[in-house]
């Protein structure tokens, strides 16, 4: 049918090492939110909720709602650096949601995760995009052989998204380069 995309084959192992990748990227930053808002627990618990699925846990309710809890934490947060750092911890939790749908947005999914936690590193240090450089390349060296393999079954990244966009776009042009 014109306008559906076509499937990609996802394994729950795959889905487990996209939401693994994704969570020990927000992870980094999760002392941003938490120095902003010591008492909101919102995005640590999303970060464990992708941890525990990645580790054999379950993808259903309580996963999500972790992903949108720390989705509303980050409207919360009185800092920039500190909202991008929950919406970090939003996508880790949200990266096991990644659907098998050949769409450029699926990408976010995978990348979303380190583009914010990225984000929320150059705001931190006064903008500075070095900074945000820098986070990424300790994304890309984050990304295991599987997490490049899901990506690479993708569309690239899609335009738009302002800063963050870039970051994604970012990184999937620098773990698409290590495809074979």
């Amino acid at each position: 049918m014109a306008g559906e995309a076509s499937g990609i084959v996802l394994s729950k192992q795959d889905l487990r090492e996209v939401a693994a990748f994704a969570a020990g990227c927000a992870e980094v930053v999760l002392d941003v939110f938490e120095s902003d808002q010591p008492d909101d627990s919102r995005p640590r618990d999303a970060i464990g909720a992708a941890w525990e699925f990645a580790r054999g846990g379950e993808r259903g309710k309580a996963l999500r709602d972790t992903a949108w809890a720390a989705l509303k934490a980050a409207r919360s947060a009185d800092t920039e650096a500190a909202r991008e750092a929950a919406r970090a911890a939003m996508s880790a939790a949200g990266a096991a949601y990644l659907h098998p749908l050949a769409k450029a947005t699926q990408v976010k999914h995978i990348l979303g995760a380190g583009a914010h936690a990225a984000r929320a590193a150059e705001l931190l240090a006064d903008d500075d995009r070095s900074v945000g450089a820098g986070h990424l390349e300790q994304t890309l060296r984050r990304a295991t052989p599987v997490v490049v393999d899901v990506l690479s079954r993708f569309p690239t990244a899609p335009s738009g998204g302002g800063r963050v966009g870039e970051l994604i776009r970012a990184l999937d042009s620098g773990l698409r380069s290590r495809t074979p």
